[in-house]
């Protein structure tokens, strides 16, 4: 399992600011992961060209793999104020 965290608005796309995934025995790539959850949550799609991912506490690609045991930060943009 990969633990997913959830920051913002998009907390309240998905319902929760914590959910997990099952990743299984592969590796899946973060686009995989970001796929799966548009099809779990369609409004998160919405958000696809602006998301950040960082797993395990660094920004990540769409290309890099996540784990077993991992954790996936997938935030909005950051915004200053």
């Amino acid at each position: 399992m990969a633990k997913l965290l959830f920051f913002s608005t998009l907390t309240d796309i998905v319902g929760d600011s914590e959910l997990e995934h099952s990743v299984g025995a592969e590796a899946i790539t973060v686009e995989t992961l970001l796929q799966t959850l548009y099809q779990k949550h369609p409004a998160l799609a919405e958000w696809d060209k602006s998301l950040l991912v960082a797993v395990n506490c660094e920004y990540a690609d769409r290309a890099d793999l996540i784990q077993d045991g991992d954790e996936v930060a997938i935030m909005p943009p950051v915004q200053g104020g």
